[in-house]
């Protein structure tokens, strides 16, 4: 199941940074984020609750860049 979050993120590179630590995140197949587009889509593994993944993936994010928000 893919999902499409909107994100806060600001730069390019911190973009990049928070999609590969979404990807590591156990309960995520893949995961991509646009930095023009200020969008997250996640993919889950099935079977997964999808809100303690997102949650897990907010948390790994915020240790890439403390201030980003991601409307869960």
């Amino acid at each position: 199941m893919k999902k499409t979050y909107k994100i806060e993120v600001d730069c390019a590179n911190c973009a990049n940074l928070m999609e590969d630590a979404a990807k590591k995140t156990e309960g995520v197949a893949a995961a991509t984020v646009n930095f023009m587009t200020q969008k997250m889509i996640i993919e889950f593994e099935d079977g997964v609750d999808k809100d303690k993944v997102m949650h897990d993936v907010l948390k790994a994010c915020k240790k890439v860049e403390p201030d980003c928000e991601i409307e869960i």
